[in-house]
């Protein structure tokens, strides 16, 4: 599993649009945090109305299909350039140098791959979805209490496409390091070890 992870910054255009990226990722995330946290009024309003009133909230399975792209994909470019997902650090930490650099590039370029045939095929699923010359612009809905279905289906493809959007850059930042031979690239998550983690940790709180 990845551990904690730095990305450098330097002047560089590749880093200036790391930088421009992360904005966008971390609105993204906040909505997929946000989401999650509504589940639990959502959950804490069915129940009381059930218990108390016999009347549960209206639609909530409804309400937690349409949230539950938010959750579960929103936040996917922010824990990549983060270096977050679940990878295999017990072999990764093991290789050095360009080594280490090359097979990193090719791990990202397969995920790259696999990622525009979803971001394609997710579009797609979308496009089935939404029609204009219906109501709400919608030919199908959610089977309760009738919501469009078109929102939750876009939200794939637009988080699968600023993930698409991260891969390029960190494509490019590990070719760059495979390349120059270089010891700390920017744009790209660096595994820190604990002693590492510690020190940083320690320096946020002096911070604080």
């Amino acid at each position: 599993m990845a551990g904690t992870a730095s990305i450098l910054e330097d002047s560089s255009i590749l880093s200036r649009l790391d930088r421009a990226l992360l904005p966008v990722e971390t609105f993204m995330a906040l909505l997929s945090g946000l989401a999650a946290f509504s589940l639990m009024f959502l959950a804490a309003y069915s129940v009381t109305g059930r218990e108390f009133f016999e009347k549960p909230l209206l639609g909530y399975v409804d309400l937690i299909e349409m949230l539950m792209p938010l959750i579960a994909i929103m936040g996917v470019s922010y824990v990549q350039r983060n270096g977050g997902h679940v990878r295999m650090d017990i072999i990764i930490g093991a290789m050095k140098g360009r080594t280490l650099w090359f097979f990193e590039f090719v791990s990202v370029l397969l995920i790259l791959v696999l990622m525009i045939a979803l971001v394609w095929g997710s579009w797609a699923h979308f496009d089935r979805s939404f029609d204009c010359a219906r109501p709400l612009c919608s030919r199908d809905s959610s089977i309760d209490i009738s919501l469009p279905i078109w929102p939750a289906k876009l939200i794939v493809p637009v988080a699968f496409s600023v993930l698409c959007a991260r891969l390029v850059l960190q494509a490019v930042g590990y070719a760059r390091a495979f390349w120059y031979n270089l010891e700390n690239p920017v744009a790209v998550p660096l595994v820190m070890s604990a002693a590492e983690q510690a020190l940083a940790e320690a320096k946020m709180l002096e911070r604080d």
